[in-house]
């Protein structure tokens, strides 16, 4: 069930309506062209030799003997690669270099995690290929792994990185200062409002608990893939599945130290991203593999392959303090967040610390966050990246703050909730947002007021907030003459931006959205584009495509005017239809004028770009009750309920569904999923089998209520809406654990034997 709280944002024909999406008919029928569909004559097929170690010198590696089995074209290692130098790449919604990228590529001299590239091949057949992989002779020298946050800080311990002192990797990375002693803390960011130590004096309460979480991955159905051709003339064509185009177009000059203008990335159709398809994996190989034999090279990752050699999420280990008065106020908070960046420096500790206190105006703030490399897979991006994880840890606390002071648990957010103009831990000040609405709706929301009966039933609320992202765009209107457009964005279509994108076009052009034709260009196409991710697309390439089709409008107010021997000044445009102001019988609609544009001047398009320098924050809330089995440690969703500032949204049935997903993937994570990893540093599940993932049979039907606070830098009041659905659901779900069993839970996944665990604790302590 879906309810809307408050006004219509604007008056729109097409905005805010639900047409069918223009790629769904190809997608259901099976005709949508993924990466792995990519078909060429003479195509090789290429696989990738991984570490069986977590952390291991390399010694030697011989590759003789694949060389010269049948059917293989070329073998490569690192040495083959070229050797960069720290450019830093911007990937959209985590900062990085291309050293990084080419070592996170391919392993030279060490392997710093189980998965990482130590060599690659190409051969005629993906089995000959596989088969010869076997051939390739690496002689290693162990090294003690570090598989968590704990164990790398220690100062007696392993590093992973014997040529970077922090003082490096700090400069390198956050542009900051630290001291020149050696370790495994790739960087420090510290976030500072008010005096901490005043603002715990002032309260009459203090709550602090610590809390620990695990990596988690994406859980894309598609694994990753590329196909790339190294023409003769220097040229580089790559095909791939991919979240942004001129991302993957950025990296890979970078890396191969080639100008961006002789590589063109063609997006195809993606099985879903979430975060972990920004990045670089096989890319710089298949294109080093495509040069040394003069042939396209197509690889394609297994899923195992996926889960031990790409991004997941980080795991964390963070500490929180908070302290209020006894009427509720708020007078303190002090977070501690530790995050794992994996093998390579870049953890999404930055995006937690910025984050995670942005619900509440609190006087006296202190945040330190680490970003610490250990010996796992470098993690990626994830849907919100940080955020999750350290609204965990304050969602946590509020709640039990709201429970000392006998307080009603929205009533306490309520109080203290963020309104436009306060600052945030960052010091940027809120701009227009919806903190107060979203609770509000909660609050008066059937499900909060509903009662909840039974033992080992709990019901946990949360909230959490995402900062969304602008960044450039580009797309072009052509006209046609039956009175259709046809309009080319570089934004992937991930979750429904054809569809969103066309509505706005339509919306200007007075047409409906089945008049507009979406189509993603590739980097020749169409002028750069960032990633469709951080929540942007919807809004800043929505932007552009408006830019775009006023130009189309002021064009063919033109031309109606020029037939009616006018000024344009005497055309008015109203929903399709032109007017003759000077003679009120007079009109044409977009079709007839379009008919005519070759009589009138030549064909109409146009094109837009987009740069917002203002971009409007999300909040969302979520009300979820649960029941335990105390014989068995199981939860149970009962019911559960998202509520969320979307501005005004585009296609409300996509809107409503990136509120269900990001939900569903947070009660995932909060439940089941992790990366289980062995003593000696390798993933024991990397399947989707036991890689355990909510499925609809796990579930009840995830009601949600759409906010409606226009987002006043959008011409129709869009705000992204695509990652906040994921943080308010790690700390919805502990808090309703902890309800149903009477114990705080602080460690994630709360899986059957954790709540088994946290019942037999309580048991022993005379719970």
């Amino acid at each position: 069930m879906t309810t809307r709280v408050g006004n219509k944002v604007g008056n729109y024909r097409v905005v805010g309506t639900r047409p069918i999406r223009h790629d769904g008919l190809d997608k259901v029928t099976g005709k949508a062209k993924y990466g792995a569909d990519v078909q060429f004559v003479g195509l090789l097929h290429g696989k990738v030799l991984r570490s069986p170690h977590p952390h291991a010198r390399i010694k030697s590696i011989d590759t003789s003997k694949a060389e010269a089995f049948p059917g293989v074209r070329a073998v490569i290692t690192a040495d083959d690669l070229p050797i960069v130098d720290d450019t830093p790449i911007d990937f959209g919604e985590v900062f990085g270099n291309a050293r990084v990228l080419a070592a996170n590529s391919m392993a030279k001299g060490k392997v710093l995690y189980r998965g990482h590239a130590v060599a690659a091949l190409a051969a005629t057949d993906p089995h000959v290929a596989e088969e010869a992989l076997g051939l390739i002779e690496v002689d290693y020298e162990l090294l003690k792994p570090l598989l968590s946050v704990h164990e790398s800080m220690k100062d007696d311990g392993p590093l992973l990185h014997e040529t970077l002192t922090r003082r490096e990797v700090v400069d390198r990375f956050t542009r900051g200062t630290d001291t020149g002693k050696t370790g495994n803390v790739a960087s420090r960011l510290q976030l500072k409002q008010g005096d901490v130590a005043e603002g715990f004096k002032e309260a009459d309460v203090v709550v602090e608990r610590e809390f620990n979480t695990v990596m988690v991955h994406q859980g894309y159905i598609e694994p990753h893939n590329v196909t790339v051709n190294w023409a003769p003339d220097g040229d580089i064509t790559v095909w791939l599945s991919t979240q942004g185009a001129f991302n993957i177009r950025g990296q890979l000059a970078a890396v191969l130290k080639l100008p961006e203008s002789v590589i063109k990335v063609v997006p195809m159709e993606i099985g879903g991203g979430f975060g972990g398809k920004i990045n670089i994996y096989m890319e710089i190989l298949a294109a080093t593999l495509s040069k040394k034999t003069g042939h396209p090279v197509k690889m394609v990752m297994s899923r195992k392959e996926v889960f031990e050699g790409t991004g997941p999420t980080s795991g964390t280990y963070m500490r929180a303090k908070f302290g209020a008065k006894k009427n509720g106020k708020l007078t303190a908070a002090e977070i501690y967040l530790a995050y794992e960046a994996g093998a390579f420096p870049g953890s999404p500790v930055a995006g937690g610390s910025g984050t995670c206190l942005a619900p509440y105006n609190i006087p006296n703030v202190l945040i330190n966050g680490l970003d610490v490399v250990v010996n796992k897979p470098k993690t990626a991006a994830y849907r919100a990246p940080g955020s999750p994880q350290a609204a965990l840890a304050v969602e946590t606390l509020i709640d039990e703050l709201a429970e000392k002071l006998g307080m009603d648990p929205i009533e306490f957010r309520l109080l203290n909730a963020s309104k436009e103009g306060d600052r945030q831990a960052t010091g940027v000040p809120h701009g227009s947002i919806g903190c107060r609405e979203v609770e509000e709706a909660m609050k008066a929301h059937p499900h909060y007021r509903s009662p909840l009966k039974g033992h080992y039933r709990g019901r946990g609320i949360a909230m959490g907030y995402w900062g969304n992202g602008g960044m450039n765009s580009s797309s072009a209107i052509n006209v046609n003459s039956d009175g259709r457009v046809s309009l080319i964005t570089g934004s992937v279509d991930i979750g429904g931006a054809r569809v969103a994108l066309a509505m706005q076009a339509a919306e200007v052009l007075g047409i409906d959205a089945a008049d507009v034709i979406p189509t993603v260009g590739d980097t020749d196409s169409i002028g750069w584009t960032g990633l469709t991710g951080g929540s942007r697309t919807a809004f800043s390439t929505g932007i552009a495509v408006i830019n775009a089709a006023e130009q189309v409008k002021a064009e063919m107010c033109k031309r109606a005017a020029l037939l009616w021997e006018v000024q344009p000044d005497d055309v008015e445009f109203n929903e399709g239809t032109f007017l003759n102001s000077k003679n009120p019988d007079e009109k044409f609609t977009f079709k007839e004028i379009a008919a005519q544009q070759m009589k009138t001047g030549g064909p109409i398009n146009a094109a837009g770009v987009s740069n917002p320098r203002k971009v409007a924050g999300a909040f969302a809330g979520n009300i979820v009750d649960v029941e335990v089995d105390p014989e068995t440690g199981k939860v149970t969703v009962l019911r559960y309920t998202v509520v969320e500032d979307v501005g005004q949204a585009a296609h409300p049935s996509y809107v409503e569904g990136q509120l269900q997903g990001g939900t569903v993937q947070g009660i995932g994570w909060a439940l089941n999923e992790e990366y289980h990893w062995t003593d000696d540093g390798a993933m024991a599940n990397p399947t989707f089998l036991d890689y355990r993932m909510p499925t609809s049979l796990d579930l009840p039907m995830i009601d949600t209520v759409l906010v409606n606070v226009p987002n006043p830098d959008h011409p129709f009041g869009v705000r992204g809406v695509g990652e906040v659905s994921i943080v308010p659901p790690l700390a919805a779900m502990a808090n309703a654990v902890s309800h149903a069993i009477g114990v705080r839970m602080d460690k994630l996944p709360m899986s059957p034997g954790a709540i088994l665990e946290a019942l037999e604790s309580k048991k022993k302590n005379g719970g």
